[in-house]
């Protein structure tokens, strides 16, 4: 009999990013039970784990009563990365890399990544390029179709200052001569960027290299409608019935692109009365995913 277990990781990703992991699994009859039995890898959003509510606080406590194990990771993106210049996305897809070797390491043999609002974006930058073989599936809630155009169209609504291409035309002096290699970089405020006031609620902080891999036209591995037709393995979608953060035609259309693709292995489920993170139905949430998962 193999008990129940909450045990804290921490291991490096390739460039020496420490990463903080909490892994829950359940009671198994034996280890070969445990690490037949699918475990999901939780990727948080903007906030990271432990900050957010919704589905990174609910879920661990709620797979393990379903006899499903998880993993969840702090990325270089969580917190205040974005602020203070470790946010690079390109470079998060490492932690994806190094989280999934740690459950392989362990034994987990049918690992599910289940990534939310930025981490679903993430999640698949990871699943396009080579994912591990004992990566089965992919659950992407609250996904934008592209955190550029989502940037992009939301500053413009709001009228924000200064404008999404103000910023863009500063960022490219900035980061001057590549901004891969550039040692240049600053903290910059975006005024009016989730509301039409002044007021810190609705303002937004990156520094400009951060806000270049994540939300500038050259973001394009943030541009996930233009990558996720590489995804090969199955994918289920979980979108907030009234989600005012990310339209229900981003997540439609990525269903589209996966079908035009080949990928018919997809499935798009939306939770009725809840918003980005589900949380104001977390019963119809929590029995869409048990039911997807017991297809592994």
């Amino acid at each position: 009999m193999v008990s129940r277990q909450r045990r804290l990781l921490s291991f490096p990703a390739e460039d020496g990013f420490l990463l903080n992991a909490l892994l829950v699994s359940g009671e198994f009859n034996s280890e070969e039970d445990l690490y037949d039995a699918p475990i999901v890898l939780l990727v948080h959003g903007v906030l990271g784990h432990f900050l957010a509510r919704g589905t990174p606080r609910l879920l661990p406590n709620a797979f393990v009563e379903n006899g499903i194990s998880s993993f969840s990771i702090n990325t270089r993106m969580a917190f205040t990365g974005q602020m203070f210049g470790g946010a690079i996305f390109d470079e998060s897809i490492m932690d994806i890399e190094a989280a999934v070797n740690a459950l392989v390491e362990e034994g987990f043999r049918k690992i599910i990544i289940l990534g939310w609002s930025l981490g679903a974006n993430i999640s698949v930058y990871y699943a396009v390029n080579n994912p591990h073989p004992n990566v089965k599936g992919l659950i992407l809630e609250g996904c934008s179709s592209s955190l550029p155009l989502s940037n992009k169209k939301r500053l413009e609504k709001w009228n924000s200052i200064p404008s999404y291409d103000h910023i863009y035309d500063i960022a490219k002096k900035v980061l001057k001569p590549d901004p891969v290699t550039t040692k240049n970089d600053r903290v910059f405020i975006v005024y009016r960027a989730w509301g039409p006031t002044f007021d810190p609620s609705d303002i937004e902080l990156f520094t400009y290299r951060t806000w270049w891999f994540m939300r500038s036209p050259e973001a394009y591995n943030a541009k996930t409608n233009e990558i996720i037709s590489g995804v090969k393995i199955p994918v289920l979608f979980i979108h907030g019935g009234n989600d005012y953060i990310v339209g229900a035609e981003e997540p439609e259309s990525l269903v589209d692109i996966l079908n035009n693709s080949g990928n018919h292995n997809v499935q798009l489920t939306f939770i009725p009365d809840a918003r980005h993170d589900c949380m104001e139905n977390p019963s119809f949430t929590v029995d869409t995913l048990i039911k997807w998962l017991s297809n592994f």
